[in-house]
C-alpha cells in the first residue's frame, strides 16, 4: 500500500507542497519563506544540511508525505537525529501512512548511531500528541523555542 524511499531533488516540488499545506494546518502559511531552489541547495548542494525520505502511496506512485531530518549535537546526549518536520498528508492520515513514516525514521536513528530522536509538537495539536503518546515519547513542558531572523541579527550587529 505505502512505499518509503530517501528523497530525491526531483521530489522537492511536492515536498514543498506538503509543506505549504503543513503551514496551513498549523495555522501559518505566512511564515514559509522557504523554497525550492533553497532546499535543492541545502539538501544537493555541495553542504547538505538536511536528509529526508518520501512516502509514496504504491498505487498512484504520488508522494503522500516525508520526513525531513538532520543531525544535532547535545552536550548533555550526545548525537541524535532532529526531525524538522513529519508531514502527511490530510487525506491519508489514520491509515497507518505516519506510523509506518515515523518508525522509518526510528529506525534512522537506531542506523547511524544517535542516542536518541528529537522533534517538536504544537500543544493543541492533540491528534499528533496522541500519535507521539502510543511511543512512550516524552513531551517536555517548560522550554521555550527562541529564533532570532537573519535580518534580525544583522541590525543587531550593525
Amino acid at each position: 500500500m505505502y512505499k518509503i524511499r530517501e528523497g530525491k531533488k526531483e521530489d522537492l516540488p511536492r515536498i514543498f507542497e506538503l509543506i505549504e499545506e503543513l503551514a496551513i494546518y498549523e495555522k501559518a502559511p505566512e511564515q514559509v519563506t522557504n523554497t525550492v531552489a533553497m532546499m535543492e541547495e541545502d539538501g544537493f548542494g555541495p553542504n547538505p544540511v538536511y536528509g529526508f525520505f518520501v512516502l509514496i502511496k504504491e498505487a498512484t506512485q504520488e508522494i503522500i508525505g516525508t520526513a525531513i531530518y538532520y543531525y544535532r549535537y547535545s552536550t548533555w546526549k550526545g548525537r541524535r537525529l532532529y526531525l524538522e518536520d513529519y508531514i502527511v498528508t490530510e487525506k491519508e492520515r489514520g491509515k497507518g501512512a505516519g506510523k509506518l513514516l515515523f518508525e522509518r525514521v526510528m529506525k534512522k536513528s537506531l542506523e547511524d548511531n544517535c542516542t536518541g530522536m528529537m522533534w517538536q509538537v504544537l500543544d493543541w495539536n492533540e491528534p499528533a500528541i496522541n500519535f507521539y503518546n502510543k511511543y512512550n515519547a516524552d513531551i517536555e513542558e517548560g522550554w521555550y523555542n527562541c529564533h532570532l531572523q537573519a535580518e534580525e541579527i544583522r541590525e543587531m550587529l550593525n
